[in-house]
């Protein structure tokens, strides 16, 4: 019995927007959120790709034993818990979820494409070299990163540079999900011409884009905020990485125990917060000299998106054809 197949009365989503990560998705989500005939939630949910450790190291614990999540313990409580991510929508909307570790997952699309329902997919593309390096103030923020961009590059290049792998993950994509049922959206032409990009993703939804408010083309999530000072911060991650993430292990599930746990936490990150709060702090340019290296690498790894994807990112990305 293949346990990733929807049971009787669980319904799998319309559409999926499935990243890449730090390309625009949050506000994606949040405009089409708008829309009176689609229902996201709030959150990202995770749930296809929620055993993979590769993207998802934060989902495991061990503390003398190891705590995972994997659907085959417990089927019927998993779908249970994924169909309530979705139970405030209204019988005429369309319902769609986003978690930005789909497009990179090993596993997420073969198990989208097990459900009867043909879900569309959503992917947004951007200038893989920034990707990378917005990827990183995320993990300075959240725990993740100990050392500077140039450094992480040296020591740990998967964690930053593997979410930047578009052609062989879209190559994945297409295995299982055909290529008329997915959407992809550059970045770049998103933030030069927000309103075109949506009703060209409405008319893929098949939803009426006049239909979003007028003032729904003004969002824009995820505008962050940095520790006052990064330097300390990075020395904080490296003594204790734990402290970034509190409760990732807990998304499906969290008890007591853990719960005392997780609360001393953040106690303690409430009192460091005091010490290096989070402002609006004017982040530095990528260095000239890494942003022409790792634009080197990506040119030979991305070798054949144009064609994979049938548009000339590399004109937009590099300023040159591939």
């Amino acid at each position: 019995m293949n346990n990733w197949v929807a049971p009787e009365g669980v319904q799998a989503p319309d559409f999926i927007i499935v990243g890449a990560m730090k390309s625009g998705t949050t506000t994606m989500h949040a405009i089409l959120n708008k829309h009176p005939d689609i229902f996201i939630p709030d959150k990202e949910v995770h749930f296809y790709d929620m055993d993979n450790i590769l993207q998802h190291p934060d989902f495991n614990a061990f503390d003398g034993d190891w705590e995972s999540h994997s659907i085959d313990n417990n089927p019927a409580a998993y779908w249970q818990w994924y169909a309530s991510r979705f139970s405030q929508a209204n019988k005429s909307q369309l319902i769609g979820e986003d978690s930005t570790t789909y497009l990179a997952s090993e596993v997420a699309a073969k198990r989208i494409a097990f459900q009867t329902k043909s879900t569309k997919i959503i992917v947004m593309l951007r200038q893989p070299s920034a990707r990378a390096y917005s990827q990183y103030w995320h993990m300075v923020r959240t725990g993740r990163a100990k050392y500077s961009f140039e450094k992480t590059l040296q020591y740990e290049p998967y964690s930053l540079l593997n979410r930047s792998l578009y052609r062989e993950q879209i190559e994945r994509l297409f295995k299982y999900i055909p290529k008329k049922r997915v959407k992809f959206v550059i970045f770049e032409e998103f933030l030069k011409d927000k309103a075109q990009c949506i009703t060209q993703v409405c008319e893929f939804l098949n939803v009426a884009a006049d239909e979003l408010p007028s003032k729904a083309m003004d969002l824009h999530e995820n505008l962050t905020t940095y520790p006052k000072f990064i330097q300390l911060e990075l020395i904080k991650n490296r003594l204790f990485p734990h402290l970034g993430n509190i409760g990732y292990t807990d998304h499906f599930s969290l008890d007591q125990n853990k719960l005392k746990k997780i609360t001393l936490d953040r106690v303690f990150n409430f009192i460091y917060r005091k010490i290096n709060p989070l402002v609006n702090v004017k982040l530095d340019k990528i260095k000239t000299s890494t942003q022409t290296f790792l634009d080197s690498f990506f040119i030979k790894e991305l070798e054949g998106l144009n064609e994979l994807i049938e548009k000339d990112v590399f004109a937009i990305w590099f300023n040159s054809k591939q």
